[in-house]
């Protein structure tokens, strides 16, 4: 018997689950992301749980790789801004016009960083 493996089929395959892992993700991301910045479409907490648990479960899967970095970028991209809408909220509650627009600049921070993270992964690079 021929007990020898090909370790290149092997990191390609698990290079290729990730990458398909990781356009779920961000594209998950990118609708919440544009629904935050357009008014009445609220694609809703749902999606952005289901993406961040997505990235949570594979991030130990990406360890050693490229895609390791993206992972994390979306985790911290996503506490990030659940943070600072939370630290916003009183405001927005209080004065709405202000935390409207607050809440504004953290929806478009969070796009941009889901856009840029897009970019990198299509060139199949970490992100910075």
């Amino acid at each position: 018997m021929n007990d020898v493996i090909d370790v290149a089929a092997i990191d390609s395959d698990k290079a290729q689950k990730l990458n398909t892992v990781g356009w779920v993700s961000y594209v998950l991301h990118l609708i919440v992301a544009v629904g935050a910045i357009i008014p009445g479409a609220q694609a809703g907490a749902a999606l952005l749980i289901i993406a961040l648990v997505i990235d949570m479960v594979n991030r130990g899967r990406a360890d050693g790789t490229w895609q390791a970095s993206h992972f994390s970028w979306r985790i911290r991209s996503v506490i990030f801004a659940g943070l600072l809408y939370l630290l916003t909220a009183p405001l927005f509650l209080l004065l709405y016009v202000p935390g409207a627009i607050a809440w504004a600049l953290i929806s478009l921070w969070f796009l941009y960083r889901i856009v840029k993270g897009m970019v990198a992964m299509n060139q199949s690079r970490a992100v910075e």
